[in-house]
Parts: C-alpha cells; sequence; structure tokens
C-alpha cells in the first residue's frame, strides 16, 4: 500500500505541475511600440469571460453532492480491490455506525498521504461545487462535509481528526487557486475553449461537471481580469549541503533515502501570483482574488514543495497613492515542504498585507508579510510504519521581498518559519522549529526567456523530553533556464503614463485653438458689421 500511495501521490503531483505550465504558453503581452520613459507601460488584452458562470441553469446545489458520492464510492471499490490492508476500506453499516457515533483520532499514516493526498483530495471536493457555479464559501462547506463523510463511511478506521483539516479546509487553500488557475486557461480563449484548453483545465481542476453536462455548466467563471505574473523554471543543483545529527535510517543494509538537493539533480519550478495589487479597476470582494501559488518538483523526491496563500477577505490600502498600493486582511494558506530528510506542513489563517512600493521611475520593490496559526505537522524520516511526524497547533510567519529592476532583472527573497507545539495532538511532549530561506536573482535574457540563480536553505530544530536535541540542515544552489509571464517580472504600473500625459497636453492645445479660433472669427464678423 505503501508504494501505491507514493505512486498516486506523484502522480498527483504531476498532474498539480502540468496544468500551471499551459500558462507559459500564453503569458500577458505588451506592446513594444511606443514605449514610455517608463520600462513598465504597457497594453495588456482585455479578457472576454463567458459571464453564465453560477447563474440560472448554470448553477447546481445537488451536482456536486452527486459527484462527491460517486466519487468516494468509486474510490472505496478500488481501494478495497487494489490497495493493501484491503480491510481498512471493507467498511459497511456496522463500521458507518461505530464511526459516526464512536471518538475521532489521530491517524499515523504517511507524511505524504496526510499532508499532500489528503488536501489533493478536498481539492477535487472543492472543484465539484465550484464547477457546479457554486461560490468559495458554499464549496467550503461541501469540502469540509465530504471529508467527513469519507472519515465515516469510506474506512473501517476511526475517523481522523487530522484528515479533516488537511482535507477538509487545506483542500480548499489548495483547490481555489487550482480552480482559479483552470478557470484563467479557458477565459484567455477569448470564445470557445479549445481541446486542449479544455484538457490543461482538467489537470487542474475537475471538468467533469462541463463534460457531462453539455452547455449547462459551460459558463467560465469571471476572473475580474486580474495582474498576473507567472514564472517557470527548469534548472539543476551545482552545489549542495546536507547536515543532519540524526541517522534517518537506522538500518545500514536499508537504501538510502534520495536526497533531492544533491549536486546534480533537476528542479523543476513554478510560481503563479494571481491577482497583484494596483491595477486600476480590479477589486478583491471574493476570497483568494489574490494568490501565491508555488510549487517544486524534483525527480527524486517528485513533489519537493507546494505552497500556496490567498486574501481570504481584506481591501486594498494607498488609495490614490502614485506610489504604494497593496492589499491586507485574512490569509489562508497551505504549505507542504518536504527536501526529503524532515518535512513541514501546515494549514493556517493569517493577517497579513502585500503591496508594491515604486521606489523610483523604474524600480518597483513587492512585498508581503503574514503572520498567523495553523494546525501543522513536522518531523525527520525514519522506517515505515512509523508515524515520522509530529502533530500540533503551529504559529507560522512568511515575509517575502521582490525588487524588479525594469525589464532587466529581479531579485527575490523570502523567510518563513514554523514553530510546531504539542498542543492540540497526541504528540509526545516536545515541539520542532522549521525555517526556510530562499533568495533567487533572475535576469532576462530575450524576450521571455531568462536565467535564475537560486540559493534555498531549510532548517529543522526539535526538542523532545524523551529524545536528543535534533539539528539539521538542507541546503542547495542551483541555476536554470526561466520562462517568464512577461517582460516586467509582474510589476503592476498604475502610473499616469507620459504619453497619456501628451495627449492631455495635445487636446488642451486643440481646444485653445479652437476657442481661439471661436473669437477671431467673431471679431472678424463684428469688424465687417
Amino acid at each position: 500500500m505503501r508504494s501505491f500511495r507514493r505512486f498516486t501521490v506523484g502522480a498527483c503531483a504531476l498532474a498539480t505541475l502540468c496544468g500551471p505550465l499551459a500558462f507559459a504558453a500564453e503569458p500577458q503581452t505588451a506592446t513594444d511600440e511606443k514605449v514610455a520613459p517608463s520600462a513598465f507601460n504597457r497594453d495588456e488584452p482585455e479578457s472576454a469571460p463567458k459571464f453564465g458562470w453560477g447563474l440560472g441553469e448554470g448553477k447546481s446545489y445537488w451536482v456536486p453532492v452527486g459527484n462527491i458520492v460517486l466519487f468516494d464510492f468509486l474510490l472505496n471499490q478500488f481501494d478495497r480491490n487494489f490497495v493493501d490492508p484491503q480491510e481498512e476500506y471493507e467498511s459497511n453499516w456496522d463500521s458507518i455506525e461505530e464511526n459516526f457515533t464512536g471518538s475521532w483520532v489521530f491517524d499515523s499514516d504517511d507524511f505524504d498521504i496526510n499532508q499532500f493526498g489528503h488536501p489533493y483530495q478536498g481539492s477535487i471536493y472543492h472543484g465539484f461545487a465550484r464547477s457546479a457555479g457554486l461560490g468559495y464559501w458554499t464549496s467550503l462547506g461541501y469540502t469540509i462535509g465530504a471529508s467527513a463523510m469519507w472519515e465515516i463511511a469510506g474506512e473501517v478506521t476511526p475517523p481522523s481528526i487530522n484528515d479533516q483539516i488537511t482535507t477538509g479546509i487545506g483542500g480548499t487553500f489548495l483547490g481555489e487557486p487550482l480552480y482559479r488557475m483552470a478557470s484563467l486557461i479557458l477565459e484567455n480563449a477569448h470564445g470557445q475553449p479549445s481541446g486542449l484548453r479544455e484538457f490543461a483545465a482538467s489537470m487542474l481542476a475537475p471538468g467533469f461537471n462541463r463534460t457531462a453536462f453539455g452547455s449547462r455548466f459551460d459558463g467560465v467563471f469571471p476572473s475580474g481580469d486580474p495582474a498576473v505574473h507567472t514564472r517557470a523554471n527548469l534548472g539543476a543543483n551545482v552545489n549542495s549541503q546536507i547536515r543532519s545529527n540524526v541517522n534517518t535510517n537506522p538500518d545500514p543494509n536499508a537504501p538510502q533515502t534520495p536526497q533531492s538537493y544533491q549536486s546534480g539533480t533537476a528542479v523543476l519550478d513554478f510560481t503563479m501570483v494571481y491577482g497583484l495589487p494596483g491595477k486600476p479597476g480590479y477589486a478583491y470582494d471574493r476570497p483568494f482574488d489574490y494568490f501565491n501559488f508555488q510549487l517544486t518538483a524534483t525527480p527524486d523526491n517528485v513533489l519537493e514543495n507546494l505552497m500556496t496563500r490567498g486574501l481570504l477577505a481584506g481591501s486594498t490600502i494607498g488609495g490614490n497613492s502614485a506610489t504604494y498600493r497593496g492589499i491586507w486582511g485574512l490569509y489562508g494558506s497551505y504549505d507542504y515542504i518536504s527536501p526529503q530528510i524532515f518535512r513541514v506542513s501546515n494549514t493556517a489563517l493569517n493577517l497579513g498585507t502585500t503591496g508594491q512600493w515604486w521606489v523610483s521611475e523604474n524600480v518597483a520593490l513587492q512585498n508581503e508579510v503574514i503572520a498567523g496559526v495553523g494546525y501543522g505537522s513536522g518531523g525527520v524520516t525514519k522506517a515505515e510504519g512509523l508515524r515520522d511526524y509530529h502533530y500540533g497547533i503551529t504559529p507560522q510567519a512568511l515575509v517575502g521581498l521582490r525588487f524588479i529592476f525594469a525589464d532587466v532583472a529581479a531579485l527575490e527573497v523570502s523567510a518563513r518559519d514554523y514553530y510546531i507545539t504539542d498542543k492540540g495532538s497526541d504528540a509526545e511532549p516536545g515541539s520542532e522549529n522549521l525555517a526556510r530561506g530562499d533568495v533567487s536573482l533572475t535576469v532576462r535574457l530575450h524576450d521571455l526567456h531568462g536565467i535564475t540563480l537560486r540559493y534555498i536553505v531549510s532548517d529543522r530544530n526539535a526538542n523532545y523530553e524523551a529524545r536528543p536535541d535534533t539539528e539539521q540542515r538542507v541546503a542547495a544552489i542551483s541555476v536554470g533556464y526561466t520562462y517568464l509571464g512577461h517582460k516586467w517580472f509582474g510589476a503592476v504600473d498604475w502610473r499616469p503614463r507620459p504619453e497619456s500625459r501628451t495627449g492631455e497636453m495635445l487636446e488642451d492645445a486643440k481646444d485653445a485653438v479652437k476657442e481661439g479660433a471661436k473669437d477671431v472669427i467673431e471679431e472678424t464678423q463684428e469688424i465687417v458689421k
């Protein structure tokens, strides 16, 4: 069962990655004609969404119920016939009644199953409801209910508290960005989406309702034309450092754990920022009108990290400021970070802010600062069959900066920290602190093509009553080819364009000429009289 589950997680990770890469094929473009002194000024194409989404026939509360019941039934049947131990999935009325009336527990499934597999399953539930025309908060209710139904009826084992959090809540924090990205692929078709677009969208979010119900759910979610920045990078580690005072595999004859940070390892990375602050006319009225999505995959580790965060509720700041505009409010986040020898994952609510400051005419600084509390897990890799991680209430914090130097280069710096306590779980007394730093420099070489140099480091410090203190570090330097979403690295320019001011001056001049001509005509008429 463990190897099968790892294969499933890998397949899900690759599916999650393949969809976003479709954005690299059609980045936001800019016109090079009439370029103003500010290198950031550009004309962006208008979106042409289908506004049938969520209206009339294109909205249903019962269709996602059927989707969820059928999906859980098929998943249960597959598990009980092909996944060992099969008896864990041989649920019946007796097991359902026992789970419904019994106590909930903290299970011991593999870290990647609990912290990625379950959120991914939750994202599917969320996608069922969203694709049936339902809003975010309603879909959140469906996801939580579907997760509870699986815990009670899908398995014989007692329902799991940690699974309910990661599936029911983490699933929506992952599912909504995937749904938004899928919708954007369809929306940018400017008409009937092609089969390739439909396939790319279905790789990100369930497209069953669009296919099964004909034109009923053909409406595409209207994005509101957000400012979007994408970046896809394919590179390799050129230097790595692994330090640990823990023997992660006590059996000397067992195969060594593969390290995704070893020198020479290929690294595939994708980043998308949706709804960047500052674009005139764009509103943050709906959850995840702003979100940040990051994914990294390697051949050995498959899913090295998956991190999403989005604005659940908030408002804009900066007003009509010429230099700074941003947003602030309540953010939802889901993080999965697994550099092999230790791992951390957290589903959290945060308070924070995201914004952009024009430092000078051609230099912009984008920032994000959030802090909050979630339910997380982390730990060191040990032998299979044991819970090799620690659950608990987890405070976290994130600081991210992106310095953008015209259309030449971008320097990105981020730091995040997770403190996993022993509160709210059956974990042994103790705590873990996991920190991660990331610095990257991207230089644009030609058009949308560039090169990125990146340094990333992850630290873990653990203190438990019954164990020696643990210190671990994984770090790597990588270099690789980068395909950019557009030439300006995501900078949003709301400042009056010089050519616009020139146009205003011309209009004023025309008006003055007209007024002058009118006066001359009137004077001439008086003379004639």
